[in-house]
């Protein structure tokens, strides 16, 4: 549960899940609301546990690029249960308060 604690976290593997490798400065347009030292810092931990990888292309700029490792792959199921219970979840509540 620590690995993937955290506001981000679930939401920055979603992104990465769909979008096989991404720059920083574009995961940082998907992850809505975050700040950049915020994904910076979740970037570190996430590779720091060996969730993603960074890899530094030699280009000018300097060009990083994130990508999911396989490790990083199998919270898949994990983020598909989520969205599945939120849906349902939030279709109970509105129906509820719809009667």
């Amino acid at each position: 549960m620590e690995i993937l604690s955290g506001k981000w976290k679930f939401h920055i593997l979603g992104t990465l899940l769909l979008n096989e490798k991404m720059r920083f400065m574009d995961l940082l347009r998907e992850v809505e609301g975050i700040a950049p030292k915020m994904l910076s810092k979740e970037l570190q931990d996430m590779e720091m546990n060996q969730l993603i990888t960074r890899t530094v292309i030699n280009t000018k700029p300097i060009t990083v690029e994130y990508a999911l490792t396989a490790a990083g792959r199998t919270v898949e199921p994990l983020i598909d249960e989520l969205a599945s219970w939120g849906g349902a979840y939030r279709h109970a509540l509105y129906n509820k308060k719809g009667r």
